[in-house]
């Protein structure tokens, strides 16, 4: 699933590719992942693409309307597992799976394309954050290092589910939790609550750093991901852990590890990231 970086990566070439432009036509394939189709179909035309942010994993394209009297409106998408938005030319090829074709009016469309329909696009009234219904939690590339040591310190979870949690950090996800985790030297399975505030300081600062590689390197592109413009992106040539099970630690060269947490596969160092200890068991016949 794509998770922050890459969909930071796709708002900015959007932002730089269709903003300003005004939807001329609507037309679908499939709209099973659709929120009310028709309403797209008939508030869509005329309106002009004023604003492309990020929120979480969602993409929030803000609309001005033709009219000064009209309030605006939000397009709220999420890129699900395969969803991918491009700009491209309406005479080009169009890719296999393509759903959405949003015509603007410099000849050009704003293409959805998704295999396996598991994004959702809908339309939203006000502010995007309270339209969305979903109480996210901090931002990562926005918070400071007291906002996520007060988010996760107090916190019984294992660290890595609450990196996870959407309610505590919007946008992470597998890839990166895992390399953050492995740059800051932490096991997946540590507790919050029991990390030090060193170890949380060096844990804000490979998120980070980390988030910041890889929209520089344009996201990670592990099987369907691309970008706005349909590149591949090159983070994934930078992973230390991820899906490298088997391979030697960069750091220090034992074989990275495998382990479930939070339902999902995490990778580590067995050497680099310690894994904690369980509670000594009082000896038997003890007072």
């Amino acid at each position: 699933m794509p998770e922050l970086p890459e969909v930071e990566t796709v708002v900015r070439g959007l932002r730089a590719s269709v903003l300003g432009r005004r939807i001329t036509g609507v037309r679908f394939g499939k709209t099973d992942f659709i929120e009310n189709p028709a309403a797209l179909e008939e508030r869509l035309p005329g309106q002009r693409i004023a604003e492309i942010e990020r929120y979480g994993k969602f993409i929030s394209i803000r609309l001005d309307p033709a009219r000064d009297a009209d309030p605006p409106f939000y397009l709220a998408i999420h890129l699900g597992m395969t969803g991918q938005i491009v700009a491209r030319h309406a005479e080009e090829d169009v890719a296999p799976h393509t759903h959405a074709f949003l015509a603007l009016d410099d000849g050009r469309e704003i293409r959805y394309t998704d295999p396996r329909r598991f994004g959702r696009i809908r339309l939203l009234s006000g502010p995007l954050a309270g339209a969305l219904r979903e109480p996210l939690g901090l931002d990562p590339l926005a918070m400071s290092e007291a906002e996520f040591r007060a988010a996760l310190h107090p916190r019984r979870a294992r660290i890595k589910a609450l990196l996870l949690d959407q309610l505590v950090l919007r946008g992470m996800g597998n890839i990166y939790t895992d390399e953050s985790l492995w740059r800051a030297r932490i096991h997946p399975q540590r507790l919050g609550a029991r990390l030090s505030d060193q170890e949380l300081r060096r844990l804000y600062r490979a998120i980070q750093k980390v988030l910041h590689a890889a929209i520089e390197g344009h996201g990670s592109s592990i099987s369907d991901y691309r970008d706005a413009y349909g590149l591949p992106g090159n983070f994934q040539h930078s992973h230390r852990v991820y899906q490298r099970e088997g391979k030697p630690c960069a750091r220090c060269r034992s074989k990275i590890r495998r382990t479930i947490v939070a339902g999902r596969s995490s990778f580590f160092c067995p050497r680099c990231q310690a894994k904690p200890r369980g509670k000594r068991k009082k000896a038997s016949g003890a007072r």
